[in-house]
């Protein structure tokens, strides 16, 4: 048996929460993972999981070997990244990710320029609306947009953006520009939060946060569908402030009801903690946020 793999699989099933996602996580066979774990506890002379209809529990002794299997693998992965050089110049694979319309302006970019400045690095983007995970998904630094919950990753705030209502100068000059977010039941809207008919943007008013129900006439689940509706004089439409600015400036879009803009959201560059950051992660970081940040400020409104 192998101990160092059949430890690699009883924490991705600790940490996937069963034995089911920890195969489709590896790659393996469900009842590779299985045997792999039982083969383990048979070893060991010990019980370390409790498989239950509500997934899996650690047993005390699972607790402990869970804790030290875990130390022992970080050890093992440190003392690769050190014989592989990660620590005296940078080199190795990274894995990005961004949303897809921000990561596709920005942060794409950033990360060519990047890997011609250093040539022993090979980078993935994973651009997706979703959050990407950074066990799950093999993540090593992610570009996120909000409010980021109590975690322990490191994050570095490079600006922020803001959410706009916009609509195309002709449509505005036919239909009348919206004094009031209420205003907007009025008027034709571009939805692509949703496919169905009804919706709801917010609104600040008073310093109070609160929504504005609509009827959509026209939906569409992409972004990019609703910018280009709102640019054809279809409606108005809500966007991010930098997916628009271009548009904005160049008098294609106008920008309404600014007045009533909820708060902005902040952009920060993730990563996980860790003892000692590998010198490609520290290389990138040290890169991509001043450029990030100068990007953020000359894409404001």
């Amino acid at each position: 048996m192998d101990r160092f793999d059949a430890m690699s699989v009883l924490l991705a099933a600790v940490d996937t929460g069963s034995l089911s996602k920890a195969s489709r996580k590896l790659g393996l066979p469900l009842a590779t993972v299985s045997r792999k774990v039982a083969d383990l506890e048979a070893h060991l002379k010990a019980d370390l999981l409790i498989r239950s209809s509500r997934g899996l529990e650690l047993t005390p002794s699972g607790r402990s070997y869970v804790a030290a299997a875990r130390a022992i693998l970080e050890q093992v992965s440190e003392a690769e990244r050190t014989a592989a050089g990660e620590y005296t110049e940078p080199r190795g694979d990274l894995v990005i990710t961004a949303p897809i319309m921000f990561g596709r302006m920005h942060a794409l970019p950033v990360v060519t320029q990047f890997l011609a400045t250093y040539p022993e690095v090979s980078a993935g983007l994973m651009l997706t609306d979703r959050v990407a995970h950074f066990l799950d998904d093999q993540v090593d630094v992610a570009l996120r947009i909000g409010p980021l919950p109590d975690s322990r990753l490191v994050a570095t705030r490079l600006g922020e953006v803001r959410h706009v209502v916009c609509a195309s100068p002709a449509y505005l000059a036919a239909k009348g520009i919206p004094a009031e977010p209420a205003e907007i039941a009025r008027h034709s809207v571009i939805s692509f939060e949703s496919v169905s008919a009804a919706s709801a943007w917010t609104f600040q008013t008073n310093g109070k946060e609160a929504p504005v129900s609509f009827r959509s006439r026209f939906s569409v689940n992409t972004i990019d569908g609703a910018i280009d509706a709102g640019l054809a004089g279809a409606g108005l439409t809500r966007a991010v402030s930098y997916q628009v600015n271009e548009h904005v400036r160049a008098g294609r879009l106008q920008v309404v009801l600014q007045d009533f803009e909820p708060a902005a959201r902040p952009v920060h560059l993730v990563y996980a903690q860790q003892s000692r950051l590998p010198l490609k992660l520290r290389a990138f970081v040290d890169f991509a946020v001043p450029r990030l940040r100068e990007q953020l400020r000359a894409a404001a409104l």
